[in-house]
């Protein structure tokens, strides 16, 4: 797991991800001086540091480099989210603090991503068949290899 970004590492990620292209230092650092005072040398430092620690490959261009995402900012923040996940001694327990923090609209996006993740679900059954169908039905009917035989019987 990737420890998480300093602060001047991740504004310059920002640009980089948010570009989505192979950018220049003098790109990055151009930006960057729209908000606050900053050298060139170290947006520079900033850049080959992030090479060394695998956030993104460079190709050389005359005497500079342009630096280009490893990975995309959804895959770092999901790392991170593993990784905060994975160190809680009650998983359970620490998904269900999560949830309770977030906003409507980002439960909204939890759904739709359970929902890409899994697939389409099929239609629930009527309540009048569900209660006619024995629970055995709807195992081989959803999941057939679960039986011993691979048949679905």
């Amino acid at each position: 797991m990737p420890r998480p970004l300093g602060e001047l590492e991740d504004s310059v990620m920002t640009r980089v991800w948010k570009w989505n292209r192979p950018v220049t230092v003098r790109e990055v650092l151009e930006d960057l001086q729209q908000e606050r005072s900053i050298a060139y040398t170290t947006v520079m430092t900033v850049l080959d540091n992030l090479h060394q620690k695998g956030w993104v490959r460079r190709e050389a261009e005359g005497r500079a480099y342009r630096y280009e995402a490893v990975s995309t900012r959804a895959a770092y923040s999901a790392a991170l989210m593993n990784d905060a996940w994975s160190q809680s001694d009650n998983p359970a327990a620490a998904l269900v603090a999560f949830f309770g923090m977030m906003s409507q609209e980002q439960r909204v996006a939890l759904s739709d991503a359970v929902r890409m993740v899994q697939g389409p679900e099929l239609p629930e059954p009527p309540a009048s068949e569900a209660a006619e169908r024995p629970p055995e039905a709807e195992l081989s009917e959803e999941n057939p290899a679960a039986h011993e035989d691979g048949s679905g019987r």
